[in-house]
């Protein structure tokens, strides 16, 4: 019996092992074909012969992107969205998901029915810019970084790890001892919870570093664009300033896999600093059942 369950236990690893390889194939594969694209000739590009690795290689693609003086300012701004943005938002998540992981806080169970609700009924996009207008944030940084700063289901995230892996207890024996809210919170609550801020850390860089939607829709002023949008309007302007040309066309399509990687690299080289606390932080401030 008890072979019998170490080989089903065996098989039954070696399964998800096995599946877990082709998703990371799946993944993997498209990804180095970018990369290989990018680094290869615009015209091998073009004809569809670069498969997993760089064919003629060939840097045109990354001189094109980096002549351009404006790409420097994108990354300049990005930078500056996204370190501000990720203290911002990570803090206000902070400092409204703990007052709701404490079960002495009236009004608890309101305040959490109202933050869901607004998961699912939100103003819409003319309401929101006419709110931005009149806080006078447009063609400002801050119509790029406060719209849409705090996600409700990043705060229930970090509410129910403040729930499940800090116990009430020693809040209560901290509150004996003389501590208050904010002694409580800063010296107690916000050590134990490094994994879910690295987590929420990742989560805020990810998406400032991604973000367009607001400069696009908030910003006319375009030195105040992050990087996405000038590596946009970089793709654009090659495309429809083309002359007919076919080399022009080829380096034009090749563009699409030059600025894939240089938008992502910043994000690539940062995560395996928060990969240790990623794991962590998500499994126990998922929600539970």
């Amino acid at each position: 019996m008890g072979k019998n369950s170490m080989g089903k236990e065996r098989i039954f690893d070696i399964a998800i092992m096995v599946i877990v390889g082709i998703i990371a194939i799946t993944f993997l594969v498209p990804l180095l074909n970018v990369l290989a694209s990018s680094f290869s000739s615009a015209d091998r590009v073009v004809a569809g012969d670069v498969g997993l690795f760089p064919v003629e290689f060939s840097l045109n693609g990354y001189k094109e992107i980096f002549k351009n003086n404006t790409i420097w300012t994108g990354f300049k701004n990005s930078l500056i969205y996204t370190a501000i943005g990720t203290v911002i938002q990570v803090t206000a998540q902070m400092l409204c998901a703990y007052p709701l992981s404490r079960k002495d806080f009236k009004g608890r169970k309101f305040i959490n029915l109202f933050l869901v609700l607004t998961m699912f009924v939100s103003g819409g996009m003319i309401p929101t810019y006419i709110l931005v207008t009149q806080l006078n944030l447009y063609n400002t940084i801050w119509a790029i970084i406060l719209p849409g700063c705090i996600s409700v289901f990043n705060i229930i995230v970090i509410r129910t790890y403040m729930e499940t892996s800090i116990p009430m207890e020693v809040q209560e024996a901290a509150m004996i001892d003389g501590c208050g809210d904010f002694s409580i919170f800063f010296r107690i609550v916000l050590p134990l919870c490094r994994p879910i801020i690295a987590v929420m850390i990742l989560y805020a860089v990810v998406g400032y570093w991604n973000s367009y939607f607001n400069a696009m829709m908030y910003v006319q002023d375009q030195s105040l664009y992050p990087l996405q949008n000038i590596l946009n309007n970089i793709l654009i302007s090659n495309q429809s300033s083309l002359g007919g040309g076919v080399t022009d066309i080829n380096t034009a399509e090749q563009l699409k896999y030059v600025i894939i990687v240089v938008s992502s690299l910043p994000l690539l080289i940062i995560y395996p600093f928060f990969q240790k606390y990623f794991e962590k932080g998500v499994t126990i401030g998922g929600v539970k059942g």
